[in-house]
């Protein structure tokens, strides 16, 4: 089986923890974030965890991470 390529744009967005859990960067937190409460701000500070169904995806497309 030939190798397989590495999805450049999902490889920069996702890790894969230890456990084999897909770990990735909340969205919304780019520009527009006078109307955002600090609240909501500091809440998309840390890492979340994809589901199970989106992480399937993701890892065809990392294959080697």
């Amino acid at each position: 089986m030939p190798k397989l390529k590495t999805h450049r744009g999902a490889a920069k967005r996702f890790k894969v923890s230890k456990g084999g859990k897909i770990k990735m960067n909340h969205v919304n937190r780019r520009h527009i974030l006078t109307k955002k409460t600090t609240k909501y701000k500091r809440g998309l500070r840390k890492a979340s965890y994809l589901s199970a169904a989106n992480a399937a995806t993701v890892k065809k497309l990392i294959p080697y991470m």
